[in-house]
């Protein structure tokens, strides 16, 4: 098990500004950590403390199933994992835990990224993983914190901000085209 140490306020070794992390990345290759930074990458910028680990649900199910069972009693409140070619992953994470999880397929492999999708959008009733679009990590953890904000009212607002930027950009965006099509026209 790999377990990253990153830094916080209190120097605990969570990620993303606080003492205690909430969410877990978990993957199953240190391959698969450039995909996966990005969901820490977003957290942290929401102030989201968190730890990554990877771990394979293949070559390491005891160690898999040790770590997931003390999730909960360290407080962590939400799971990203990710994986490729069969993402195993988030379903074995799912099966072992009430927490959500969030599944994140990474592309790879013969059919890139299909098989990762498909396995971890099709879990048997009962076993629930939430799923991203392929090697998409941002809107994990962007998901994570939407659930984490129905307890934290400060986090919502950050959310709020957050989805308020889109907006404004898109606003600022047609203001452009409208203001170079009317120079054109008078030109």
């Amino acid at each position: 098990m790999s377990v990253s140490q990153g830094k916080s306020s209190q120097g605990n070794g969570a990620r993303g500004g606080s003492t205690d992390p909430r969410v877990a990345i978990v993957y199953g290759s240190p391959s698969d950590t450039q995909t996966m930074s990005k969901a820490g990458a977003t957290l942290e910028r929401f102030g989201v403390a968190y730890e990554e680990v990877s771990l394979s649900a293949h070559r390491a199910p005891r160690t898999l199933a040790e770590y997931v069972g003390k999730l909960r009693a360290r407080e962590i409140q939400v799971v990203i994992a990710g994986a490729g070619l069969a993402a195993a992953l988030p379903g074995a994470v799912a099966a072992l835990t009430t927490l959500p999880v969030i599944g994140v397929p990474i592309s790879g492999g013969a059919l890139d990224g299909m098989d990762s999708m498909l396995a971890i959008a099709q879990m048997p009733p009962g076993v629930p993983v939430a799923t991203v679009g392929l090697n998409n990590s941002t809107n994990a953890a962007i998901l994570a914190i939407q659930i984490l904000a129905l307890g934290d009212p400060d986090l919502g607002l950050k959310l709020a901000t957050f989805k308020d930027e889109f907006e404004q950009a898109a606003a600022d965006s047609l203001a452009d085209v409208a203001a170079a099509a009317t120079a054109a026209a008078r030109a």
